[in-house]
């Protein structure tokens, strides 16, 4: 088996956000906009005020972003690094049954669990056959890529509950369009989540958009 192809079309694999990751760092994203927007109800008279607030509210989530990103890579390598170990204690073990329970550990407990014993050797061995990975491919492209997007999902949701404010001069009408277009966002990615997760549509998308509006209340209490 060639080690180099099979570890890269892994790591390729593993390296796209699936769609709870992305609506995730919509939802984050969202929460930090809407704690500025939602004291612009405040000082809604003043222009300068809220376009302040507005730059901060984008300063905020282009940090956010990028902290997010950071971390999300640094996961990435830590991970990676930790199920190279477990290869590596896999490959160097001469006791086949101690091999087998640190494998049975590694699975998740729905699956170690619906797994006899052949089949559980059936998988020991085929991992055993798995080349070493390279420790060049603890980092890849595919994830600095996966970070890019995770900055680009953050702060590009930023821009449509902040551009009411800018072509709306009507600060009290602006907040309710930006409100208003939040809410919207907040039940489309619930939706998502919810159809992505089994679970019925509507009902979840209600009950996410509920929870991102009870946490950004939250978050302004706190101060946040």
């Amino acid at each position: 088996m060639d080690t180099g192809s099979f570890w890269k079309n892994r790591i390729k694999e593993s390296a796209v956000l699936n769609p709870i990751d992305r609506i995730a760092e919509v939802l984050f994203g969202m929460i930090m906009v809407l704690t500025f927007t939602g004291a612009i109800s405040v000082n809604s008279q003043g222009r300068q005020e809220i376009g302040e607030l507005l730059w901060a509210a984008l300063g905020c989530n282009v940090a956010w972003g990028i902290v997010d990103a950071i971390m999300y890579l640094m996961n990435v390598i830590f991970e990676r690094g930790y199920y190279m170990n477990v290869l590596k204690k896999l490959n160097q073990q001469k006791n086949e049954e101690k091999g087998k329970q640190i494998l049975k550990e590694e699975i998740q407990p729905l699956i170690s669990n619906l797994l006899n014993a052949d089949e559980l050797n059936h998988l020991y061995q085929r991992i055993k056959t798995i080349p070493p990975p390279d420790k060049k491919n603890i980092i890849t492209w595919q994830d600095a890529l996966a970070g890019i997007q995770i900055f680009l999902l953050v702060f590009l949701c930023t821009l449509p509950v902040s551009l009411p404010f800018l072509f709306i001069q009507d600060a009290a009408l602006a907040l309710r369009v930006s409100n208003g277009i939040a809410l919207v966002l907040l039940f489309i990615g619930g939706y998502k989540l919810s159809t992505y997760s089994g679970f019925k549509p509507i009902l979840g998308a209600l009950l996410y958009m509920l929870t991102g509006v009870l946490l950004v209340f939250l978050t302004m209490a706190l101060g946040g």
